[in-house]
Parts: C-alpha cells; structure tokens; sequence
C-alpha cells in the first residue's frame, strides 16, 4: 500500500508524507517543528517512522522547521546543491558565510576531531615550568592552576586541550543553526531511491536557486508532485504522465490577485513565469494536456489573500468536465489549516 498525507499546503507552510508499507518520507517542513509533530500525529503519521526529509526548494514556507525537526527525528535531508547552499544562506543571513567556508569549516573540523592525540605527559613549550620564564601571561596562569591541582590531588581541575576542543566543536555544532544529522544531494533529472521509494525530481520554473518537482513511485504506484511553479512547463507535463495521485498547484484566482492586497511587485512576480499557477492555468492543463490517469487530483498551495477554495474547484471541475475520460477523478483541495485525509492505494 502506498500512502499520501497532506499535512499542510500554502502560503504559510507546506509540508507532505508519502509513505509505502516500508519507508516515509516527509516532502518539505514548512512548520514548526512542534506543528509538524502536532498534525502529524492527528493524521495518523507516526513520526518517529520517517526516514528522510525532501526538499523542493529553499522558500520559508517549505523549509520553516527543517532543522529543528531533522535534529530531533535524526534523519536525514535531501537537497539538490545548490538548493542547500541557499537555505544555508537563509538560515544564517548575520554570519555572511559562504558555501566554500562552511564546507571547508566542517572538513577542517572533521580533520581536527580525528587529529586530537591525548598527551602523554604534562605541559611541554619553551621556558622553565618551573619559573613560568619565556611563557604568555595565560600559559604561566595555567601552569600555576595544574601545580596547585597537583598539591591537592586533583586529576581532573585542567581539561585536556584537546578533549576541551572536542567538546567545543560539539557545542558549536549543537549552536550552528544548519547543522543537521546528514546531507544528501540529489540532481535534477536524475533518480534516486529511499528505501523502497523511487523517487523522480524534475525542474520546474519558479523563482529558488534549483527547484524541483517530485515523482514517487512504489509498489507500483506514482504520485506526481508539481507546486510552486510559474506555468505548466512542457518537461512538467512529461514527469506527471501515468500518475496514480497527481498534486498540482492551483495558487490564484487572477481577478482576486489583480484586486487584492499585494503590493504590484508582488503580483508581478506572482503572475511571472517563474511565479505561481493560477486556477485558470491549473485548469487549462487539466483540459489540454493532463493524460486522465490520476484517480485523485489534488488542488494545493491555495493564496489565502488571493483565491477561495469553491473558485479553484470551480474551474478544476470545469475542465475535467470538458473530457469525459476525467470524470472519474476524484477532486480533492489540500488545506492551509489542517491535514487532509490520507489518500491510500
């Protein structure tokens, strides 16, 4: 059996399980920590099962808990490259570091834990230890600490500088707001594998660094994953053929958008082709160039300023209607607010 829980799908939070009967996978962690654990457990989902985190692209709302809950899952996270380094940066704006830095930081630090050699016997450098001559103010003072540990049978009153290291590092780690349990790349275009899961990530035009749509495929079963994207691609229309479950984006209503709230440069990018699908062209698709394979259709990443949800069904069901081969779909809306109901196959 192969699974799929929408736990979230917006402008404030995206986050989705696929599962098979052996493996989980949480695509992108868009909330909290604390609410990805929270709606999960509400729709059956045990966390503790998941085996990885995959990731679209580096915008807040699919990336908001990410660290937090790879860390405390211990799992770990898929990316493509350059998608990584882009979080990085989004994560850390006030260290201004860059990829090159911190990859060659944590080789650095890698070659320093597996350096560390515990000394064998007291404190060697130039001078007399005894007359603290030759030495650095610190050197003298810490000389003067073992002495006086010495006399008073003290072992552990001086750390080891390299243990001290060791532990430092590890603070440090624990501090750095990207750490994470483990990084995995994956390129777009090419396939890769989480257990029994196939996984398929394709390019999709939208305004990230590298971001990407998703076919998972297992027992025999494909869920085609395509949101956040500016307009339906002719390489997107090929990865979602031959789907069991197809999520698509249906992000605005163009009448809404153009009225509403966002200031012009934001309805530009929005309305661009690196921005977001609006009903229209979701429909569009569904009409002209969707194979009718999926028996669910799934409605996702709706504008709570710019869309309603009867709008975006409206003109789904519209063009299903228009081929007599896609009345059976199932149409289904994913929810901002709370997780929809498993889709089992």
């Amino acid at each position: 059996m192969v699974r799929m829980t929408v736990l979230a799908s917006g402008s404030r939070g995206n986050s989705t399980v696929v599962s098979s009967s052996k493996t989980r996978v949480l695509v992108d962690a868009g909330l909290s920590c604390r609410e990805l654990m929270k709606r999960m457990w509400a729709a059956g989902e045990d966390p503790e099962t998941l085996d990885a985190i995959v990731i679209t692209h580096e915008h807040q709302d699919h990336v908001q808990g990410l660290a937090v809950t790879a860390r405390k899952l211990g799992i770990p996270v898929y990316f493509t490259e350059p998608t990584h380094r882009a979080w990085m940066r989004w994560m850390t704006p006030r260290r201004r570091i860059t990829y090159a830095e911190w990859l060659a930081q944590r080789q650095a630090a890698a070659q320093q834990n597996s350096d560390l050699r515990i000394p064998d016997s007291g404190i060697s450098g130039p001078g007399n230890p005894d007359s603290g001559e030759d030495l650095e103010p610190e050197a003298a003072a810490a000389i003067t600490a073992i002495a006086a540990a010495e006399e008073e049978g003290v072992d552990d009153a001086v750390e080891n500088p390299a243990l001290a290291a060791a532990e430092t590092a590890d603070v440090e780690e624990k501090r750095d707001p990207c750490a994470l349990p483990a990084v995995e790349y994956f390129q777009s275009g090419r396939g890769f594998s989480i257990g029994d899961i196939s996984i398929t990530p394709f390019t999709i035009p939208h305004d990230a660094v590298d971001p990407v749509g998703f076919v998972f495929e297992a027992n025999g079963v494909r869920i085609g994953f395509a949101t956040d994207l500016g307009y339906m691609a002719s390489n997107v229309v090929m990865h979602l053929r031959r789907c069991d479950v197809l999520m698509l984006e249906s992000n605005h209503d163009l009448e809404m958008l153009r009225d509403g709230p966002y200031p012009w440069p934001v309805k530009q990018r929005v309305l661009s082709r690196v921005g977001h699908l609006s009903n229209d062209a979701a429909a569009e698709f569904l009409e002209k160039s969707y194979d009718g394979g999926a028996a669910y259709v799934v409605l996702a990443h709706l504008s709570e300023s710019n869309n309603l949800p009867e709008l975006a069904r409206v003109a789904a069901e519209r063009a299903l209607r228009c081929r007599m081969s896609l009345l059976a779909n199932q149409l289904l809306l994913a929810s901002q607010d709370a997780p929809m109901e498993s889709i089992r196959l």
